[in-house]
């Protein structure tokens, strides 16, 4: 189980779209809780991680943080896969972040040569869905 928390500032104009592209990434997936907690100020901010608003932590630590990065309640830019300033981490980069489903164990090994069904967990966040998702 994956347990993801979204960081903010009233009013913060990235949280909309970290939202969205956690929606995009997470599906239907059933391995991944999501909390959400607005900050009102900077000793909170240091309390839970904000590294800036949005921010979002991984089970618990900020995988988008850099080392020694301070607490913040000002607004935060993540750099995109075209190297330009965004409002929140792209949906790859979230992929990443999040990984992949959790696999439940089976009771008998898998019959050989049935192919992986689209849709089906695995490689969500790029194809369909990443065309989906706000760029």
């Amino acid at each position: 189980m994956v347990h993801l928390t979204v960081l903010a500032v009233p009013g913060c104009p990235g949280a909309g779209l970290l939202e969205e592209r956690i929606a995009c990434v997470l599906g239907s997936r059933r391995d991944v809780t999501v909390s959400r907690h607005v900050i009102a100020d900077e000793q909170e901010a240091a309390r839970r991680g904000m590294h800036g608003s949005p921010t979002i932590l991984v089970d618990g630590p900020d995988p988008f943080a850099g080392p020694g990065q301070a607490a913040s309640v000002s607004c935060r830019l993540y750099r995109g896969s075209d190297g330009r300033p965004e409002g929140a981490p792209s949906v790859s980069q979230l992929c990443q972040a999040v990984g992949k489903p959790a696999v439940p164990k089976r009771l008998h090994p898998p019959r050989t040569g049935l192919a992986r069904l689209p849709g089906s967990g695995y490689g969500r966040c790029r194809g369909s869905a990443e065309r989906r998702c706000p760029g």
